[in-house]
């Protein structure tokens, strides 16, 4: 996949987002895409290769490994980074949208025609809706994913030794994983990172209802005075 190029589509939502949107990102290519471009795949290039058991029956490391590790942390790092960046590129879609449709109207009534979107980036309207519901669909992926490493590598943490007994297995063998504690530490930050985008999230959509509910009772209290 050519990150480079995702980036580039990505960085365009900067101009619609509040200042919570943009830290969103800069977390997100800094301490996410960037360490796992650079760093984190290279980590995991060797899991498979370098997972030895102290037997030689064949097949039986494969279903050892199979067994403690059923998807690999990389993998689902990047299918969790593809999934929490989608809602941005739905945000510019509908911006795009917004501004084909205004040049369309501008060109059927001409350039005293009435604006139907005087600022297409603005949030209002369906816009609003859409980058509100971004922002809890990219928090609920992050929960979804914490939980799904949770749920297959307890407490986020590898063994140095696991214990298999899996047939075609002999007998009880040990086996053992290549750098755990390097391992360890970028699935540790991996989670940080996650927690940090999913608070960054709920603030920034917190702000966007708290926000509009203001806006709501200046209007409302404007009519009333009037």
């Amino acid at each position: 996949m050519n990150w480079g190029v995702f980036e580039g589509l990505l960085s365009g939502v900067n101009k619609y987002s509040t200042a919570f949107g943009r830290i969103w990102l800069s977390v997100v290519f800094i301490f996410r895409l960037l360490v796992y471009v650079v760093a984190a795949e290279r980590v995991w290039s060797d899991d498979h290769k370098d997972f030895d058991c102290n037997t030689r029956q064949p097949g039986c490391t494969n279903v050892c490994y199979d067994h403690f590790f059923p998807v690999s942390h990389i993998r689902l790092w990047a299918l969790q980074l593809i999934l929490v960046t989608c809602p941005s590129l739905l945000v510019i879609m509908h911006v795009a949208y917004r501004e084909a449709k205004e040049q369309r109207h501008r060109a059927a009534g001409g350039d005293d025609g009435r604006c139907i979107y005087p600022n297409p980036g603005k949030k209002r309207g369906g816009l609003w809706w859409t980058y509100l519901l971004s922002l809890i669909f990219k928090a609920g992926v992050d929960v979804v994913f914490l939980y799904i490493f949770y749920h297959l590598y307890r407490n986020y943490t590898l063994p140095r030794l696991v214990k298999c007994e899996l047939p075609p297995c002999p007998n009880t063998v040990d086996c053992f994983i290549s750098r755990p504690t390097e391992k360890n530490i970028f699935t540790l930050f991996m989670v940080v990172t996650a927690c940090v985008c999913v608070m960054l999230s709920l603030v920034e959509a917190a702000y966007l209802i708290g926000k509009r509910c203001r806006e709501c009772l200046l209007a409302g209290s404007g009519d009333s005075h009037q």
